[in-house]
């Protein structure tokens, strides 16, 4: 027998991708099957059904309606599964003989950009390492956000050990040769060896070079970071293959430097409780449950990466706290900077949105809505001191034409589903206005007509309801069927009614689906155009946000200092350490009333 189709389709799919479950769209399914439907149908507790494929057995198959996908992509993403997202490419109505489908992209732990799958305050990390004896190149980004870092390191696995507990990285992709050395430290989570040529510097350098539009590697100082550029090649090659190009928000590489921070190891980490307590716990009686005070999800991101990186050059160490200091000074300034920032939404995150194609009206009036918040942040920073804040509030766009084209297209009661329409606002477009008018005036027309059929008929009960296959039926109950004159033309039987139409019904049903789905079309096109739009202002958009998640975390260690009393430190060189009236920030806080007996404490080289 020979396999149907629609089935040597799918094997052709899934030979692409042996290591993923193949979520394969059907209508408004994604359907799995032989082995996947297996998996699936145990993983996530699903019944096991089969289909005819050609076959002389049914092929076993396992499916979960489409607009649920994302709950079932996080439960088996949580189990270390890669699930293959397989979209029906064609509309299903003009594809003949088999509607096109691809993947559209793979979900991996290290590439999860579900806001229901993310913590919105800790980074979701996919990490690429390179090990050749000693050295090691390690490259990270978070495609949720955009952000991307690279840098080179030495000292062996006890130090690559130290980056992967300061990263806490979702996922881990290395070469064959390295696998085996990083397999054994043995570092809870997904961990595998991708098969790239990247992986090579040569290789890796074009890459990079290529993707971030850039003539050197001086450009992101790794000129001789050859472990760096491998890891990055790599790492991008990687997104590429798996997110399918939606790479646009990927526009900077950052190296990092392990002498700008202090190095910990995971035994430092875990006994100083920074982000979790020796149980495992976050939040209360870790020190980021303390000090964090932030108001946006982006800067509790960048604050939770501040206390797992603590600064370690004097000169950068005095620029924060002089930023601190001097928002402390103005407490009625620091107050209305928070206040305002609470109405900033996760720029970063929707900026993602835009290219992974997810964006949709609801993430673009809480984009307008931030962006009309820089003016005012502004304002508050005009006579700002330190270099850094004053650094901060010139990287500031408000970019006034997108909250202004935001604001006079997207209606602010917008669905978040667009399948429908009705979320750009009328006197946008006139001819969305008149499509729209179209379609009101016939639906007013079926109304009329279904009152004057009534009184024509005597038929009391008479509808005209729509129905997605049959379209505009009158329906009689089946007590008024000896009422149903001639002219009726009987169209559907149903256990309790009978439904029918007219040629006059018909002609109008025309004119109102034809109206509804232009005005639909059109509206997806004017939404793309924004979409455009906002892809081309991605740099612009990143610039802020980054400055926005800066003062925010800078307000959170202001904010702090402020409740508890905190002083500024005065940091020198000399090898010594001098504190008077110590006071140990969590414990104090674990304390709940019991008075803390401050202590002084006197170390040096003596």
């Amino acid at each position: 027998m020979a396999l149907t189709p629609m089935m040597r389709q799918y094997l052709s799919v899934k030979e692409e991708f042996p290591d993923a479950l193949l979520f394969y769209r059907i209508g408004d399914f994604y359907e799995m099957f032989f082995e996947d439907a297996e998996t699936g149908s145990r993983e996530l507790e699903l019944v096991l059904t089969g289909r005819d494929c050609g076959l002389e057995k049914r092929a076993p198959m396992c499916g979960i309606p489409y607009h649920a996908a994302e709950t079932y992509i996080c439960r088996l993403v949580d189990k270390g599964y890669k699930v293959a997202i397989c979209e029906q490419l064609t509309d299903p109505k003009e594809a003949r003989p088999l509607v096109e489908r691809g993947v559209i992209r793979v979900v991996t732990p290290g590439t999860v950009v579900d806001q229901s799958m993310l913590d919105e305050k800790q980074n979701n990390f996919l990490l690429a390492v390179v090990v050749d004896g000693s050295k090691a190149g390690l490259a990270y980004a978070d495609v949720s956000t955009g952000e991307c870092m690279a840098m080179e390191i030495s000292g062996g696995m006890p130090q690559i050990a130290c980056e992967l507990t300061r990263i806490e990285p979702r996922e881990i992709i290395t070469s064959a040769e390295s696998l085996p050395a990083l397999s054994a430290l043995k570092y809870p989570v997904a961990l595998s060896a991708y098969n790239t040529p990247v992986w090579k510097y040569t290789a890796a350098k074009k890459r990079v070079l290529e993707h971030f539009h850039a003539q050197t590697l001086a450009a992101f100082d790794l000129d001789g970071q050859k472990l760096a550029v491998s890891a990055a090649g790599a790492l991008l090659e990687y997104i590429n293959d798996t997110q399918r190009n939606a790479m646009e928000h990927l526009r900077t590489l950052r190296r990092v430097y392990t002498g700008q921070y202090m190095v910990l190891d995971a035994t430092a980490r875990r006994n100083l409780e920074l982000v979790r307590t020796l149980r495992g716990t976050t939040g209360r009686g870790t020190l980021l449950g303390l000090i964090d005070k932030t108001v946006t999800a982006m800067g509790g991101r960048l604050l939770h990466g501040w206390v797992e990186q603590p600064l370690g050059t004097k000169e950068a160490i005095e620029a924060r706290l002089s930023c601190v200091e001097e928002l402390l000074s103005s407490p009625i300034r620091m107050h209305d900077l928070r206040e305002t920032l609470r109405e900033v939404r996760d720029v970063e995150r929707i900026v993602g949105k835009i290219a992974y194609n997810s964006l949709n009206p609801q993430h673009c009036l809480a984009l307008g809505n931030s962006f009309s918040c820089v003016p005012k942040i502004q304002r508050l920073l005009a006579d700002c001191q330190s270099g850094a804040l004053c650094a901060l509030r010139d990287k500031l766009d408000p970019l006034e034409d997108i909250s202004a084209r935001i604001a006079k297209m997207i209606d602010p009661d917008a669905p978040s589903l667009m399948g429908d329409g009705g979320f750009i606002l009328a006197g946008y477009s006139s001819d969305l206005d008149e499509l729209r008018a179209a379609a009101k005036n016939g639906k007013d027309w079926i109304s009329a007509m279904e009152q004057r059929e009534r009184e024509e008929t005597g038929i009391k009960t008479l509808k005209i309801p729509y129905n997605k296959i049959f379209g505009y039926c009158i329906e009689v109950t089946k007590s008024y069927y000896n009422l149903v004159p001639l002219r009726y033309v009987r169209r559907q039987t149903l256990s309790n009614c009978e439904r029918y139409t007219t040629p006059e019904l018909q002609e109008m049903e025309k004119q109102i689906l034809g109206a509804s789905e232009r005005s639909i079309r059109l509206e997806a096109q004017l939404f793309a155009e924004l979409k455009q739009t906002l892809s081309e202002a991605i740099p612009r958009m990143q610039q802020t946000a980054e400055a926005l998640k800066t003062l925010d975390a800078l307000l959170s260690l202001a904010q702090v200092a402020d409740e508890n009393r905190y002083v500024r430190p005065e940091i020198t060189e000399d090898g010594a350490i001098e504190i008077v009236n110590g006071r140990h920030p969590v414990v104090e806080q674990m304390l709940q009333g019991d008075s803390f007996v401050p202590n002084d404490t006197t170390m040096n080289q003596q």
